[in-house]
């Protein structure tokens, strides 16, 4: 029996900001500002949830010339049905140090 731990309160974070728009594709800098995540905590996080089957990525080409090419995550249907199971209905709203409660 496979046995799983908690996510982190990184990860639920993540996956709420992600929830939020479950179908759309989102990029890691907008995600680090929404979550208030710094690169290299958001970025490991991405990649270990893109492994489980999480969540799909992929690059998509740069919106003008000149710009790099940058990588895109979006939630799979069992991310989905995984975010829903680890934010569950108690936790709230999504916690932002770095921003000052509405």
């Amino acid at each position: 029996m496979e046995r799983r731990r908690k996510p982190s309160s990184q990860t639920v974070d993540l996956l709420r900001a992600m929830l939020s728009r479950p179908g759309a594709w989102r990029y890691g800098y907008d995600l680090s500002k929404e979550v208030g995540l710094r690169s290299g905590t958001l970025y490991p996080l991405l990649m270990r949830l893109a492994d489980q089957g999480l969540l799909d990525s992929e690059w998509r080409p740069a919106a003008r010339e000149g710009l790099p090419a940058r990588h895109a995550y979006r939630l799979t249907p069992a991310g989905i049905a995984f975010a829903h199971a680890s934010i569950g209905p108690a936790d709230g709203p999504a916690r932002n140090p770095g921003l000052a409660p509405a």
